[in-house]
């Protein structure tokens, strides 16, 4: 039976729900909660009961959910869920998200906010104030990591409540998926200053994206976390989670156009933008700013940026 719409909390839910992230908020705490647990089993644990579709159980796990969470299901496709996980997956309504048409210009894959961003530094990106990483240890394979050496990045950290699936972010190919098995650390900003290299630490999917009007390839990584860890592709016919055990390189010739839908997270987690040398963040993209799916991201170099409106002039 399909559960009914869901409203607005009401006041006691909202004073609640105030109490809850408060406690939540103290960094010793939530990191206690979130990291000092048998991460994988618990992950394991959520993805299962999260599908349950009973309807005591379902009303009461989203019911928690959203007394920790801001969710805001106004541009969902539906309202009534069979399950949590239903909900944590829900697809758009037609049109709640602007596409930005321009391009010479790299959209959002996904909704988020802006993490750490900018130029790499040779081979160095930036995880959190005082914690960097190496391209080396991101990708695990020389190759890809010197496609990108001083070229731009982006990190994009979705949240729990937010719509959690990820799209093209220009007209590509794409060419090869590889698999990281990993842990399940989380990935919030309090992790985030704790833990050194926590992204090459946890399970993450490179997808390789050629451009279809322009010579550069760009790389998304989908980066799992702590009851997250389980990324599905509409390109393959397998999931990839703890479990999966390969083949890690999965070739793919399958184009994909602007803002189309490539898959999604089980819950919430982060996805990198890696581009090569020349493109550039777009105005107004920094450290802390909340974009949307289809919003600019990163500006293509002006050759080609030149070559590619003139292809569609």
């Amino acid at each position: 039976m399909n559960a009914p719409p869901v409203n607005a909390p009401t006041v006691p839910a909202r004073t609640f729900r105030a109490m809850l992230l408060r406690i939540a908020a103290q960094e010793d705490l939530n990191f206690l909660l979130t990291n000092r647990i048998p991460r994988q089993l618990l992950t394991r644990f959520m993805g299962w009961f999260s599908q349950i579709e009973q309807p005591l159980v379902r009303d009461l796990s989203m019911a928690v959910w959203r007394a920790f969470c801001n969710v805001d299901l106004s541009d969902a496709l539906q309202t009534r869920f069979r399950s949590m996980h239903d909900c944590f997956t829900r697809e758009l309504r037609p049109g709640a998200r602007p596409i930005d048409p321009d391009p010479a210009v790299l959209i959002s894959p996904c909704d988020g906010i802006v993490g750490a961003c900018g130029r790499i530094d040779a081979a160095t990106l930036i995880q959190a104030k005082g914690f960097s990483y190496t391209l080396n240890d991101l990708t695990c394979d020389p190759q890809i990591a010197q496609t990108y050496r001083n070229g731009c990045y982006a990190t994009l950290r979705l949240t729990a409540g937010m719509y959690h699936r990820f799209h093209a972010p220009a007209d590509a190919s794409m060419e090869e998926v590889t698999y990281i098995s990993g842990d399940t650390w989380n990935v919030n900003p309090i992790a985030l200053r704790r833990i050194e290299k926590l992204f090459c630490k946890n399970e993450r999917a490179l997808l390789r994206l050629r451009l279809t009007a322009s010579p550069h390839v760009i790389t998304l990584v989908p980066v799992a976390a702590v009851l997250v860890a389980s990324i599905r592709l509409h390109c393959l016919d397998v999931l990839l989670h703890l479990k999966y055990r390969g083949p890690n390189r999965i070739g793919c010739q399958v184009a994909v156009t602007r803002a189309q839908e490539l898959g999604w997270f089980q819950h919430g987690s982060t996805i990198i933008v890696l581009a090569p040398a020349g493109f550039e963040l777009h105005e107004g993209v920094g450290e802390g700013t909340r974009i949307s799916m289809g919003q600019p991201l990163m500006r293509l170099p002006s050759i080609d940026a030149d070559a590619v409106i003139g292809d569609n002039a």
